[in-house]
C-alpha cells in the first residue's frame, strides 16, 4: 500500500486524521442471535485479535464486557434495551437518525484517558441486506472494522474482505498487514497526525518484502 493509501483509511470525511487502537484487552459479548452465531462472532474476534497480537480476556475490570455487539430487527429496540441509555447517553439523538438513514449497521467507540478505545459498541439492523451475507462473512467484516479506528469512509467503497472461490470471503492481504503494523510496540496508540499513516506505511512496506 501507498502512504497515500494508508492515509486514506484514517482520514475522516471532515478532513480530519483519526488512528486509535485498543488500549486494553477485548471481552466481546453478542445479543439478539442465537449460541451457534455468538460462537461464530467470538471466533471472528480471536482470529482478527490474533492477526494484530493483542489480546481477549473473560472480563473487563471497568465495564464487565467492553465489546458489545446488538442485532435488532428495528432500530426502535435500541431504546427498549434496559440500561443502554447508560452506557450509550446520546441514543436517544441515536435512534432517529439511522432510521431517516435506512442504515443496517452503526458502530460506536469509547475511548481511555489517553486516547486508545476502551469500548465499542456494534449495533445491526438486520434487513434484507444483511440476512443475505453469512454469519462469518459478517462477524469477520465487524470484527475488522472494530479493531481499530478506522475513517467513516475506509470501507465505503471496497470491502475489507476478499471473496475466495468456493469458500467464505477473508480478510484483504493489504488490510490484514495494517492492523499488524498498526498493533507494533513501536508505534503509538494514538493519533491525529497524518505523519503517523507514513510511519505506518512504512511497517507495512516492511512486512510485504519478508
Amino acid at each position: 500500500m501507498t502512504p497515500e493509501d494508508v492515509t486514506a483509511l484514517f482520514t475522516r470525511s471532515d478532513g480530519s486524521y483519526a488512528f486509535a487502537r485498543w488500549g486494553r484487552p477485548i471481552v466481546p459479548v453478542i445479543f439478539g442471535v442465537e449460541d451457534e452465531t455468538i460462537a461464530v462472532f467470538k471466533g471472528a474476534a480471536e482470529a482478527v485479535v490474533t492477526l494484530a497480537e493483542h489480546k481477549m480476556a473473560e472480563t473487563d475490570p471497568e465495564l464487565g464486557a467492553n465489546l458489545m455487539v446488538f442485532f435488532l430487527r428495528d432500530w426502535a429496540e435500541l431504546t427498549e434495551t434496559p440500561h443502554l441509555d447508560r452506557l450509550v447517553p446520546e441514543l436517544g439523538q441515536l435512534v432517529p437518525r439511522l432510521e431517516a438513514a435506512g442504515a443496517n449497521q452503526y458502530r460506536l467507540f469509547r475511548f481511555d484517558e489517553s486516547g486508545g478505545i476502551k469500548a465499542a459498541f456494534v449495533f445491526l439492523r438486520y434487513d434484507d441486506n444483511l440476512a443475505a451475507v453469512s454469519a462469518q462473512t459478517l462477524a469477520l467484516s465487524q470484527m475488522v472494522q472494530t479493531i481499530l479506528l478506522w475513517s467513516d469512509r475506509a470501507f465505503m467503497d471496497r470491502s475489507p474482505l476478499v471473496a475466495v472461490e468456493g469458500g467464505e470471503p477473508i480478510l484483504r492481504r493489504e488490510i490484514a498487514e495494517v492492523i499488524r503494523a498498526a498493533y507494533q510496540p513501536v508505534m503509538p496508540m494514538v493519533a491525529q497526525d497524518p505523519s503517523h499513516a507514513l510511519r505506518l506505511a512504512a511497517r507495512v512496506g516492511l512486512a510485504a518484502s519478508n
